[in-house]
């Protein structure tokens, strides 16, 4: 029986195989393309694919695939055999550079947003040699950025490599200005939380708003819910904890860090948290962990739910987004640190993040902006839409000690004079979390609490990078101008920008509605409640010039992916409406009806065995119910009327149709067939209800 040293990472053609399989000059070129984003030669290549071929063969490969991650939200794949024909008759498995680089799938049905015509089939997937290659299923998959025939972005990792190499550049330039010429890179880490469900597979199949949504459309508050908070971190039953030893096992193969499992607040509510990595590569390991959760939990006769808010009533999950910045000599620079020296530095990029958070408020909460997600935010475990940063009362403190140029009110009380001074010592987390916070400071990183459980984290660490790489840039270029005044130019601009921007400090409670009401009528901050607002921040000329700007999307990129985002947006909430409507014509009603005349035969009976009896429980019984039909009937209408009403206007003209009317009149139609659950014979009733789902697992 192997050890967990020895199952992490076997099936990862990962830097300890290159090193025993490759000659020493290919795995050093291949480095430093790796670090310094040096093009590869093809001689390099054929190397690299030479012994990545055999190795995956070596452990029972037979196919390779580029796997890039689309505009689609999950991952894609073309599998092609290694099989290549001998002179001999026979075959030899190969695998090329050239194989390995690029390859060209067919691009015709992926989402581009208007960049491409449907008749142009041509696109491109390029390696990404800084994610390492792994065995899928006896399939080679090479993790590739996607790309279409002319050069634009067709996917989530191109633009995210663009913004980690926009950060890098910048960082490493206010890096040089404080005398460190040693860090040859900046990285960003991430490590995402994931939350999720699980449900009984039965129970799930006979469930069409599950199965076609991903969410329940119907459901009365079952007797109990989350009210008594006994799952949160109880003992895992063994049906899950067996799912749960066999993910992680999956998982570990594959070089994911998988660390932390537990319940969650919500009966039937998971979550797993790995050791966090370079952006990119927590990226494709995220989509590889929810790939897995889903196949896994078949093989255990449940069902994995990612959807941000399955159930209504009990909490949504959602994906925390640790960040945090790293340079290659292992310095994180959200580390304080002990010195005048990294203290300056430490603020100076504190401050940068602040400063990137509140000028780009918009384009962070548009990073998370889903239809599903829209269920979640503002609700009571989610952040609210209204963003803002939580530092600690004692980092809070320093920093109004520094604006104001007071004697700091800590432990010592004396001025705070950046490049003399030494920040009064502080641990990490020396203040309780904030639960209700989006962009919270945890001792060395942030954490960015709104992104969605079935999001990619790609979008948000775009936008989150982009901004901090602006801030920076902006801070690059004053101190650059300093010169010898590079000192007093740095407290200066610590300060003024403590001052500016510290109106997206917030330590209170994130769900007061009186902090809602501070935040946008005081404040000046934005309150995004919906998807199609928070989508009309990519139109915003500022945020279009910045992101264009750093490299990060061109003009019609940008364009193409707003009106990719409308698009599902409208499409994921009209599958929603006609499942409703599906659901209630053919289960719902009809099983009320049933019921009721059910009712209607045994009322007439006993009246006829009893005149003398009134049957009022009977009696009002089936008058609720009969009401209850007729308005479930008229809600049904009503609803189907709205659903095509408005199919040949433009997309953000639906969008925002469906955000103000059809919407509500999915709620009214729900809140009807929820109502008649509770009154309706449970052996009428067409399909598993909440109690059975959030405690049937």
């Amino acid at each position: 029986m192997s050890t967990i040293p020895e199952t992490f990472g076997s099936l990862v053609f990962d830097d300890k195989v290159m090193r025993s399989r490759l000659s020493g000059e290919v795995y050093h070129s291949l480095k430093e393309t790796i670090r310094r984003g040096k093009r590869l030669d093809l001689s390099v290549a054929n190397a690299v694919a030479d012994a990545m071929c055999a190795w995956a063969v070596e452990n029972g490969a037979t196919h390779f695939t580029h796997w890039f991650q689309p505009l689609t939200g999950i991952t894609a794949e073309k599998h092609e055999s290694f099989l290549s024909p001998a002179p001999d008759g026979h075959v030899i498995m190969k695998f090329s550079g050239k194989e390995l680089i690029q390859g060209e799938p067919d691009a015709s049905s992926f989402p581009s947003g208007g960049l491409r015509a449907t008749f142009e089939a041509r696109g491109y997937t390029a390696w990404d040699p800084t994610s390492y290659a792994f065995i899928k299923e006896k399939t080679l998959c090479i993790p590739t950025a996607f790309c279409s025939y002319g050069g634009e972005a067709l996917d989530k990792k191109t633009p995210l490599l663009r913004s980690m190499e926009a950060l890098d550049r910048q960082a490493l330039r206010v890096l040089r200005l404080f005398g460190n010429t040693e860090v040859q890179r900046v990285v960003t880490n991430v490590g995402p939380e994931q939350e999720y469900f699980l449900v009984d597979r039965e129970m799930y199949l006979k469930r069409r708003d599950l199965v076609y949504t991903g969410r329940t459309l119907f459901g009365a508050k079952p007797p109990k819910g989350q009210e008594l908070e006994d799952h949160y971190f109880g003992a895992i039953k063994p049906r899950v904890k067996a799912f749960m030893e066999e993910l992680d096992e999956e998982l570990w193969k594959l070089g994911v860090s998988a660390k932390t499992e537990h319940n969650e607040v919500a009966p039937g509510q998971h979550e797993l948290a790995p050791i966090y990595t370079v952006a990119n590569v927590a990226a494709d390991q995220n989509q590889l962990t929810m790939e897995i959760m889903k196949k896994l939990a078949r093989r255990h006769g449940l069902m994995c739910l990612l959807h941000e808010k399955p159930f209504a009533l009990v909490n949504g999950s959602g994906k925390h987004n640790n960040w945090s910045m790293a340079t290659d000599t292992g310095l994180n620079l959200l580390s304080p640190g002990d010195t005048p020296y990294e203290n300056a530095q430490f603020l100076l990029f504190l401050v940068a993040v602040i400063k990137a958070v509140d000028e780009y408020q918009g384009l962070l909460r548009l990073s998370v902006a889903t239809a599903g997600n829209d269920h979640r935010l503002g609700a009571n475990e989610a952040p609210p839409a209204v963003i803002s940063i939580f530092l600690g009362d004692e980092l809070t403190a320093v920093l109004d000690a520094i604006e104001t140029d007071s004697p700091y009110a800590g432990s010592e009380k004396r001025k705070l004079r950046l490049g003399a001074d030494v920040l009064p010592r502080f641990n990490r987390d020396t203040t309780d979390r904030n639960r209700t916070s989006p962009f919270a400071f945890t001792g060395n990183k942030f954490e960015f609490r709104m992104v969605g459980s079935s999001d990619s984290i790609s979008c948000a660490n775009i936008m989150l990078n982009a901004a901090v790489a602006e801030a920076l840039r902006q801070f690059a270029d004053e101190l650059e101008a300093a010169g010898e005044d590079f000192e007093d130019r740095l407290h200066a601009l610590i300060r003024e920008n403590i001052k500016a921007h510290k109106r997206i400090l917030f330590n209170g409670n994130g769900y007061d509605e009186s902090w809602i009401r501070e935040a946008t009528e005081e404040r000046g901050l934005l309150n995004l409640r919906t998807t199609p607002e928070a989508l009309q921040m990519a139109l915003v000329p500022e945020n279009m010039e910045m992101l264009q700007r750093h490299g990060i999307f061109t003009e019609a990129e940008l364009l193409s992916r707003y009106e990719i985002s409308m698009e599902n947006y409208v499409r994921t909430v009209r599958i929603e409406a006609l499942t409703m409507l599906d659901m209630a014509r053919t289960e719902i009603l009809p099983a009320v009806l049933r019921y009721t005349g059910e009712l209607s035969r045994e009322l007439n009976e006993k009246k006829k065995a009893a005149p003398a009896l009134s049957f009022r429980a009977e009696g009002r019984l089936l008058e609720k119910l009969s009401a209850l039909s007729d308005k479930i009937d008229l809600a049904i209408g009503a609803l189907g009327e709205a659903i095509d009403s408005r199919a040949d206007e433009d997309m953000t003209a639906q969008a925002f149709f469906i955000r103000d009317e059809l919407l509500e009149k999915m709620a009214a139609l729900r809140a009807l067939c929820d109502e008649a659950e509770t009154l309706t014979a449970r052996n009428y009733w067409p399909f598993p209800s909440y109690g059975d789902l959030l405690f049937g697992a």
